[in-house]
């Protein structure tokens, strides 16, 4: 089915934790009951790349911006009068209850609080595993932060884990100097304090020759090419985890990139598999080792969801909760 020139009405949301309500036919993995967090990026277990540990990208479910459930490309929302709602990334949270395919749900502990539980669905676990999985950040190692978002920060926690020995934060937010250090930032950059210096100036005079990883969580061109450069030569990793616009283009220099030894790759859920490594992230928030509480800054009703927009755009909440009650 040919996707609609504009998706609307759409029912939103993709981070969530929710409960199994019934199963359609042919699912095993699940029963009613379950407590699952639904996640944007397929994990079937049967193709080439879920079976590899050098993918979390399903072949059988490519990651699409789709309006419709995977196999069928088919609704199964409608409104008072019978007419289409349309899906979004496969998961749809702002609602009570939504279709999801097996292939997005991962079972979770259900004594995890649910307030906490819904972090792991998307950008807790995506800065968590670009730092484990996708950087494989060393102890020892200097880690650059652009953007000090929940994503921001969880690669932060991610790399502190890790072992990095020092951890620098950049944002224009001068409140996330504070916030960052409960999740290991040592060093703090505001971009807008340095007039003509670019970070990248800043943070090589800092660390004598550029960080070893760079992460950047903002989605932007300019911050990628920032990124790129704060990068040490010969070794540095420049992680994309930022989503721009669809038709950014980046630009390098054909030489340069040859001649500097950095490399540059991107990371869809932090290269996490949704079926095992969340499993190994909850334990280890179960074992205390991995700090939730100080992400969730905000916590509504659903009725006043318009309150956590207003938050967001304010950059007054890491992540908001909103209570389906």
């Amino acid at each position: 089915m040919k996707d609609p020139p504009a998706s609307f009405p759409t029912i939103f949301g993709h981070e969530a934790v929710g409960v199994v309500e019934s199963v359609g036919e042919g699912v095993h993995e699940l029963v009613e009951g379950d407590t699952v967090i639904p996640i944007f990026l397929a994990d079937c277990g049967e193709c080439t790349d879920c079976l590899s540990e050098k993918s979390n990208l399903c072949a059988n479910f490519p990651f699409r911006l789709s309006p419709w459930m995977d196999r069928e490309e088919t609704s199964r929302f409608t409104d008072v009068n019978g007419e289409t709602l349309y899906h979004f990334l496969s998961v749809s949270s702002f609602s009570e209850y939504t279709v999801v395919d097996i292939v997005h749900l991962t079972k979770i502990d259900p004594t995890i609080p649910p307030n906490r539980a819904c972090l792991l669905s998307c950008g807790v676990s995506t800065g968590l595993g670009a730092a484990w999985k996708t950087a494989k950040v060393e102890a020892g190692s200097t880690v650059a932060i652009f953007g000090l978002g929940a994503i921001g920060l969880a690669v932060a926690e991610g790399a502190r884990l890790c072992g990095a020995k020092r951890i620098i934060g950049v944002d224009v937010n001068q409140d996330k100097c504070e916030i960052g250090k409960k999740f290991g930032v040592t060093d703090f950059v505001n971009s807008s304090n340095y007039g003509d210096k670019t970070v990248s100036q800043v943070i090589i005079e800092m660390i004598g020759g550029g960080a070893d990883y760079c992460f950047e969580c903002v989605g932007m061109k300019s911050v990628v090419h920032e990124a790129y450069a704060s990068c040490r030569k010969g070794w540095g990793k420049v992680v994309v985890l930022g989503v721009d616009r669809l038709d950014a283009m980046l630009t390098f220099n054909s030489f340069e990139l040859l001649s500097s030894g950095r490399s540059i790759t991107g990371s869809y859920f932090g290269g996490l598999k949704p079926k095992s490594d969340i499993r190994i992230i909850e334990k280890r928030y179960m074992n205390k080792e991995i700090c939730l509480n100080d992400f969730v800054t905000h916590e509504v009703d659903f009725k006043d969801i318009n309150k956590a927009f207003d938050l967001m755009t304010a950059g007054k909440s890491l992540r908001c909760v909103i209570w389906m009650n």
